[in-house]
């Protein structure tokens, strides 16, 4: 969990949409027995802070602008507010909506463009400068207005750290990666089911599955991860919702619990939160819960308390995780308007 240096607090990150009236990058107080938000600062200099990374060591807070232009920056959070590491750097991409560290960078995936852009971190977790590389995606799908082009919607390391994996919502697939001289190359580009529209994977606990959530479609597609051979193998795809929804229902965030029993997704048309066992190479749908807010965007969990940035309704929800079920039950909410994530150390 990210601290005050001073004041030993623990901390979480909101990023939020400027454009929609959002305050920017917002520092909320963590209650250390209730997991409640209490809001303390915000910084409004960059445009559309949509998606944040916190560094390894907590000093440094990474966060993307989901602008025409695209770009990412680099904040010091030792102190009371967050103080830019320099000057934002453009990504040579359109619209990154996620970003994540690997191997000394900072990689962001750009949903307009398509693309995946590298950019050098330098030893005291300073942007070095213009990025080192880019990977454009290629190809499409079946979905007329969504799949046109490559959509590349998230990119993170994977448990083992030696891949970069990205998530691409108009290509259906999952692309691994390594950088070599500091450009993204692309290892190995796996299939998912035509029109799913993958948006977001988390890793199970064990290294060994991972859970993609579909956009386009509300389900989830259970997959194995060979860390060694860089390899995700499709296995399964199980709803998200128990019946069919009345439009459409574009699930967003994607969180697996820490002791790897349960799988949490958010589903926006619907405003739920949705509750998923998992099995042997599989998942079990047991139920959903209300967001508690309107089209929640993205999930996060921290010591058994799950929190969704709902958007529309302006609002970071947070609940409180029955041991047993895994069911999630409303516990409170801060006003953030145009919130689109949390993140914690």
């Amino acid at each position: 969990m990210a601290q005050d240096g001073r004041a030993g607090r623990c901390r979480a990150f909101i990023g939020s949409f400027t454009a929609a009236g959002g305050p920017g990058l917002v520092t909320a107080e963590v209650a250390p027995d209730t997991g409640a938000l209490t809001l303390r600062t915000a910084v409004q200099d960059l445009p559309d802070p949509s998606y944040l990374a916190l560094s390894p060591d907590g000093h440094t807070l990474y966060a993307v602008s989901e602008t025409a232009e695209g770009a990412v920056a680099a904040y010091r959070v030792t102190g009371d507010r967050p103080e830019p590491a320099g000057a934002p750097v453009p990504v040579a991409g359109s619209s990154p909506t996620h970003l994540g560290l690997y191997d000394g960078h900072v990689l962001t995936a750009n949903y307009g463009c398509g693309s995946v852009t590298a950019v050098p971190v330098r030893p005291d977790g300073a942007l070095a400068g213009a990025p080192s590389g880019r990977l454009q995606h290629t190809g499409s799908g079946p979905h007329d207005r969504r799949q046109r082009g490559p959509h590349a919607h998230q990119v993170q390391t994977d448990p083992s750290g030696r891949w970069a994996v990205s998530v691409d919502l108009g290509t259906d697939s999952v692309r691994v990666c390594t950088l070599e001289g500091g450009s993204p190359v692309l290892h190995r580009e796996i299939a998912l089911r035509p029109g799913s529209g993958p948006r977001h994977l988390a890793f199970h606990p064990d290294g060994a599955h991972a859970y993609v959530v579909n956009e386009l479609t509300p389900t989830v597609t259970v997959c194995r991860w060979d860390a060694a051979g860089g390899s995700l193998k499709p296995l399964t795809e199980v709803p998200v919702l128990p019946r069919a929804p009345v439009g459409d229902a574009y699930p967003s965030g994607i969180v697996v619990s820490p002791d790897g029993r349960f799988v949490w997704t958010a589903t926006r048309g619907e405003d739920v939160l949705s509750v998923l066992a998992v099995e042997a190479d599989g998942l079990r749908l047991t139920g959903t819960v209300p967001c508690g807010g309107h089209w929640p965007r993205a999930l996060a969990q921290r010591d058994g308390i799950l929190y969704a940035a709902n958007e529309r309704s302006g609002d970071v929800t947070w609940f409180a995780v029955d041991e047993t079920t895994g069911m999630p039950r409303y516990d409170g909410s801060v006003r953030v308007a145009a919130a689109s994530c949390v993140v914690f150390g």
